[in-house]
This record gives structure tokens, C-alpha cells and sequence, in this order.
């Protein structure tokens, strides 16, 4: 029989947001254009252009939304949801996972979706403020993610992540958090090298999300002792 109470109180007190979003981003961009795999957006030239629509629709662009463009408002948090390419999605799902569930932990449910959102909105928006006259459409999770790390980073300094890097077989392996966000910038920028045509990467919103991200945790978490996490598997507070 199945322990249904058992699965709810997981899910409630597991890291149910980081879980969350990792499910509805990677919905998302299996439905959509973005991934190839739906036959209902055509081929060839049909696609690309089908894929630049559904961009400019979900994602940031600066010149629109500092124009007042009719939906732009929204298209910050949107763009938090769409990513441009497999890599994009899985860098990005990847590091949400392996850092976002101990920062969740930390913060409980409520505010840490309340951060992430937040971080990642502040960030496009910076983008967009420091390249106001700019067309490039933005999309991803990036400046969200670079928040959580940016927060990690502060909660706890001398963890150790277990991590699967593809050149190493996916083989699970435990690292120093310092090196794993090390990866996760190369990684970003691989992302961005294979994006052809696609959205643009903001390095300048990775870079806000992240400083935000460490500036939240600072004021809100400054001599306060962090408890070691109680998901071992995810990282470690103390090595």
C-alpha cells in the first residue's frame, strides 16, 4: 500500500519549490519550440522562426520593456521559465539542483521562492537598465540561479557538493562548492557559444543575481550560526 501521508509530508517538507521549478521549467521547454521535439511548430525554416517568436513573446528585451511595450512588464518573470537550447536547460536544472534544495532549507519554502523570483526579475531587469536601447531578447533562469549560488556561497562557505559532471561519466562525486560554481560558469558560457541565432546570455544579470543573492543572505543571515544541512546527499554545512 502505498504511504500517501508519508509522500505528502515529503514533498511539504522536502525542498518542494526547487523541486517544483525544476519541473515546470523543464515542461515548459519540452512543449515549446525551443526543444524540437513537438512536430506542431514544422521544420526547417518554419522552426527557427517559430522559436524567435516564442522568444520575443516569454523573453526580456530591453528596448521593449524600458519602452513600455504592451506585456513587457511581465516578460521578467516569464523569462525565468524559458530557456534556449537542451544545454541551456540542463546547466541551468542542474545547478538549481545540487545548490537550490540546501538554500531552500535554510530559508524555508515561502521565502526562498519569494528570493528566487525575486533575484532572478532584479537581474533582467538590471540587464535592461544598463542596456536600455538594446533588441537582444533574454531568457533563462540564470540570474535566479546565480542568486541561490550567491546565497549558498554565504550560508556555507566550506561545503562540499556531490556533483555529476559529464567528462567525469556521471559519476557522483563530491567537490568543493567553490569549484562546482567554477563549472557552472564555464558551463553558462558554453551555452552561450552554442546558442547560434537563439536568446542572448546576460553575463551582467548572472553577475547581479549572484551579488544580490549574497547581499540577501548577508543581511538577513549575519550571526546567525547555519546547522548542517540534513540532506547529506545534496552538500554538507561543515566538511
Amino acid at each position: 500500500m502505498i504511504d500517501w501521508r508519508g509522500a505528502v509530508r515529503a514533498a511539504v517538507t522536502g525542498p518542494s519549490v526547487t523541486y517544483g521549478v525544476i519541473g515546470v521549467c523543464a515542461l515548459i521547454f519540452v512543449v515549446g519550440p525551443a526543444s524540437g521535439l513537438s512536430t506542431s511548430y514544422g521544420s526547417g525554416n518554419a522552426l527557427v522562426a517559430a522559436q524567435s517568436a516564442y522568444f520575443e513573446r516569454w523573453g526580456v528585451i530591453p528596448a521593449d520593456l524600458l519602452g513600455g511595450a504592451a506585456g513587457a512588464l511581465l516578460t521578467p518573470f516569464t523569462a525565468l521559465f524559458v530557456h534556449g537550447n537542451w544545454l541551456h536547460l540542463l546547466g541551468n536544472m542542474l545547478f538549481l539542483f545540487v545548490f537550490g534544495a540546501m538554500v531552500e532549507e535554510r530559508m524555508g519554502h515561502v521565502r526562498f521562492g519569494l528570493f528566487y523570483v525575486g533575484c532572478g526579475c532584479l537581474a533582467l531587469c538590471g540587464y535592461a537598465l544598463a542596456y536600455a536601447g538594446s533588441a537582444q531578447t533574454l531568457v533563462g533562469a540564470s540570474g535566479a540561479i546565480s542568486g541561490v549560488l550567491g546565497a549558498f556561497l554565504y550560508l556555507f562557505p566550506r561545503a562540499r557538493v556531490t556533483s555529476l559532471f559529464p567528462f567525469l561519466f556521471f559519476l557522483p562525486l563530491r567537490f568543493p562548492a567553490w569549484i562546482v560554481l567554477i563549472f557552472w560558469f564555464v558551463l553558462q558560457w558554453l551555452a552561450a557559444r552554442g546558442a547560434g541565432s537563439g536568446p542572448g546570455v546576460a553575463y551582467l544579470a548572472h553577475l547581479i543575481g549572484f551579488g544580490l543573492g549574497f547581499l540577501f543572505a548577508w543581511a538577513a543571515y549575519r550571526g546567525i550560526r547555519v546547522k548542517a544541512p540534513a540532506a547529506a546527499t545534496e552538500g554538507e554545512g561543515q566538511p
